[in-house]
């Protein structure tokens, strides 16, 4: 099984936007990331501008649509297309989420959380298994950002996490906006569960901004919304990380409202100094 190898450096999402002044330059950029699903087309414009990028850079592809915590199979032409991507490209790593999006026949275009149950967990395990034998590859899988927790999990989130890779050899993916935005939600402290984070499993991070509103009691909810620039409470949690591990591979994501490439840029080139000031303590 191939392991995840991306450089241990700075990356973003790609944005199709964003290809012209990418191209035009050399960009400070250890990485780009894309939506399998948004290159699983025979080809066009995505494609030529993915060929084009993955000639220069090092890629991650990151899928949102095979639904790992469902309790039904996975969809086999889903699989069969991330395939196809996967071999047309060979990324340096592909992750998917811990979470839920299908029922039935019915895809609900969402990120939807999961009680952490041996049964749960069993699934969860036979999904990864299965993804993993059929590309061939180690996948990552993403801790998820919830705004409820389930009465039957039995199982801690992090402790949860470990086992799954335990049992499938698979690697984790860290979001540390999603760290943030679920303690805050549940009112836990975040700094608390990345010191219970089996972090010796994470081959990358993702970094992103976040949206505040209230919810129908009036408490103060965070949306993981990807709309704005990293917030500086997620900075520190980040660098209080990479202190800790040392570099791994960091992705900012900007989904939506995105800004033009120098302001994304500057994300990643943030994100690119906490790591190299890691590294020069590490060495020194």
């Amino acid at each position: 099984m191939k392991p995840s190898e991306l450089p241990r450096r700075a990356g973003v999402g790609f944005k199709p936007e964003h290809f012209a002044a990418i191209d035009a330059t050399s960009q400070p950029i250890g990485f780009f990331e894309v939506h399998a699903e948004n290159y699983m087309g025979a080809g066009g414009p995505p494609h030529a501008q993915l060929g084009r990028l993955r000639q220069d850079y090092a890629l991650s592809i990151h899928g949102v649509g095979l639904s790992i915590g469902s309790m039904q199979p996975l969809d086999a032409d889903h699989l069969a297309r991330l395939k196809i991507v996967c071999d047309r490209y060979e990324p340096e790593s592909f992750s998917e989420h811990l979470a839920w999006s299908t029922h039935d026949t019915t895809f609900l275009n969402d990120l939807l959380p999961l009680p952490y149950t041996e049964a749960t967990l069993a699934q969860v395990c036979s999904h990864i298994d299965q993804v993993q034998t059929l590309l061939g590859r180690q996948m990552l899988l993403e801790n998820p950002a919830t705004y409820l927790l389930f009465e039957e999990s039995t199982i801690e989130e992090t402790e949860f996490l470990a086992e799954v890779v335990g049992r499938t050899g698979c690697g984790l993916l860290l979001d540390v906006n999603n760290v943030f935005v679920a303690a805050t939600n549940h009112k836990l402290d975040p700094h608390d569960y990345l010191k219970r984070f089996p972090v010796q499993w994470v081959r990358e991070i993702h970094l992103s901004g976040h949206s505040e509103t209230t919810d129908d009691a009036g408490a103060r909810l965070l949306i993981d919304s990807h709309d704005t620039a990293v917030k500086d409470p997620v900075w520190e949690l980040y660098e209080e990380l990479i202190a800790r591990t040392g570099p791994i591979a960091s992705l900012v994501e900007w989904d939506n409202d995105v800004p033009e490439w120098p302001a994304l840029r500057a994300e990643a080139e943030a994100a690119g100094a906490i790591l190299r000031r890691a590294a020069e303590r590490r060495a020194a």
